[in-house]
């Protein structure tokens, strides 16, 4: 029995160790890669590899692996990889497998500037790839440098622009959080729906001349042939849909298109290497295969794939949605616990507050007491002051009676009478004089006493007040879940798409070194000048009938 030949297939984001007969075929160890993937939209894929020359071709299903021009390693190598493109993902794209596989590549071309992204749109579609790999940003799980180990630009890029890694990051998390709520599937759904507007994306050049020799581009993709200037890989000049085209044959080096309109000229161009033909041919006939396959009703497969997909998303999203109702319920218990921990707190302090008051109405009252004490002993010392003062006024009077008595009994001389009578007069007076000072100063004191009386019961009610249990605090409404109203239909997200790479351009312009644009980075200036996108450029190449076309390509 003959030895068996070892195999590895890399996929892009595994890689898978097979030993085959020398007698397997293609088919059959394609047919081992799918299965053990898990995929069964087979259509889009095929294995790469490269010939023995270095050039890159895909694997013959219909023939032997041993007898196809495969370097001689041990294991031998290939690459699992996207081999045809769909017109829409979001619509062709069923499998979850099948879209990651797609997203993996896609990014990889777009990070290896194999297909030209501009820097608005790659920030964006960075947001997207973190989100499909991070899920919803969050302050405690992703901390600053989160994304440090992540390649997530195009080195030109990073190179055109004046911002740290920092400050990439900064810009990065800023659009990943803007995608909070979008499951990991649909950000990379999201991610291709942005890429597959990308003027290179699905586009598989080759270099050909027409009959004049001049050197063009060709571009195969899922809606046609286009044709190119050599100096423009973004713009094409002529394009030819699948739906105009009969027939594809080559003879060596010169490859024959044959279109359904009888009355235009075959399309004829001319490869440098007979393989780049063959190449092209099994591309060709892929591509319209998959470009009349849509337009026909879909298989039973496909109806059973599309259904089991519909299936399973409705069941993530019932999950998701139990996911975020028990989300928000521990962060409800949390903020009522917050809101406990918060109203405890305030209830310590708010007691702690009433406590000082208490101990500084305590001593204020003790002090007005004090005060209340003295103003009333002065008060009673002013009254018995003033009694005194009256006796003596009294007796004053009774001693100035007896006086006048005793001079009108004794008949005292005029001048000793008048002489006494004006001492006691005078004395009288002053004795008046004091009186009324000491009447006035007690009630001076009476005022006083009476004031100290009111602060001291104003003092009572407020150490009342503040003495008294404070209110509870009235409870704040539990937050109910918001219900989903950013619903946009699709009009909406491209418009919304447009705003939000408008806004990047912006931020990025200020640091946007213009010395290092690339040749591609001025073609893609100058369309965006000109108002024109892929889809715009591809109904403008299309006018006008096969022939006129045809002609056009042969003057270029």
């Amino acid at each position: 029995m003959p030895n068996p030949i070892n195999v590895r297939v890399t996929t892009m984001d595994a890689e898978l160790e097979f030993a085959i007969q020398p007698n397997t075929t293609g088919k059959q160890l394609f047919d081992q890669v799918v299965k053990t993937v898990g995929l069964r939209e087979v259509w889009f894929f095929g294995l790469q590899y490269s010939d023995r020359k270095g050039y890159v071709t895909w694997l013959k299903h219909n023939k032997r692996v041993t007898q196809q021009d495969v370097k001689k390693e041990n294991p031998l190598q290939f690459k699992f990889r996207v081999k045809f493109f769909p017109e829409d993902v979001s619509e062709e794209l069923i499998q979850e497998i099948t879209q990651k596989l797609f997203f993996l590549q896609v990014k990889e071309a777009i990070l290896n500037d194999d297909n030209y992204c501009p820097p608005e749109t790659a920030v964006l579609l960075a947001s997207y790839a973190v989100q499909a790999k991070y899920a919803d940003y969050s302050q405690d799980s992703h901390r600053p440098g989160y994304l440090g180990s992540e390649r997530l630009l195009p080195q030109r890029v990073l190179e055109q622009h004046k911002l740290t890694k920092e400050q990439w990051e900064e810009r990065i998390q800023k659009w990943h959080m803007e995608h909070t709520g979008l499951l990991r599937e649909d950000a990379m759904m999201e991610y291709l729906k942005i890429a597959q507007d990308l003027e290179m994306y699905g586009v598989n050049y080759f270099q050909i001349k027409n009959k004049k020799s001049t050197q063009l581009w060709l571009g195969v993709d899922a809606l046609g042939l286009n044709i190119y200037e050599h100096a423009d890989k973004l713009s094409p000049k002529i394009g030819f849909p699948w739906s105009e085209i009969r027939n594809i044959s080559f003879t060596d080096k010169k490859f024959v298109i044959k279109p359904i309109d009888k009355r235009a000229p075959n399309f004829e161009f001319y490869a440098p290497r007979l393989r780049i033909n063959k190449r092209i041919l099994l591309l060709c006939m892929g591509n319209h295969e998959l470009y009349m396959r849509r337009r026909k009703p879909d298989t039973i497969e496909v109806q059973q794939m599309k259904a089991q997909a519909r299936e399973e998303r409705h069941h993530k999203q019932m999950e998701r949605a139990l996911l975020e109702s028990e989300k928000r319920r521990r962060e409800q218990a949390e903020r009522d616990r917050e809101r406990t921990e918060r109203e405890k707190r305030e209830l310590m302090e708010r007691l702690r507050q009433i406590e000082e008051q208490t101990h500084k109405a305590q001593k204020e009252l003790e002090e007005q007491t004090r005060r209340a004490l003295e103003l009333e002993q002065e008060r009673r010392r002013a009254s018995d002051e003033a009694q005194r003062l009256d006796r003596e006024r009294q007796a004053a009077e009774e001693a100035k009676a007896a006086l006048a008595q005793q001079a009108a009994d004794q008949k005292k001389t005029h001048e000793q009478l008048a002489a006494e009578l004006a001492e006691f007069t005078a004395k009288i007076a002053l004795l008046e004089d004091a009186k009324r000072k000491k009447e006035d100063e007690a009630s001076e004191w009476q005022h006083k006493a009476l004031s100290a009386q009111e602060d001291l019961e104003k003092t009572r009610e407020e150490l009342k007040t503040a003495l008294a249990p404070p209110e509870p605090p009235e409870e704040a409404p539990s937050e109910a879940p918001s219900e989903d109203s950013d619903r946009h239909t699709d009009t909406h997200k491209s418009r919304r798409r447009k705003r939000d790479l408008q806004t990047l351009s912006s931020d990025l312009e200020a640091a946007r070194d213009h010395s290092k644009r690339t040749h591609n980075d001025l073609l893609h200036a100058e369309n965006v000048r000109a108002g024109r996108d892929k889809y715009k450029t591809l109904r403008q190449i299309r006018q006008g009938n096969t022939k006129q076309r045809i002609d056009e390509f042969e003057s270029m």
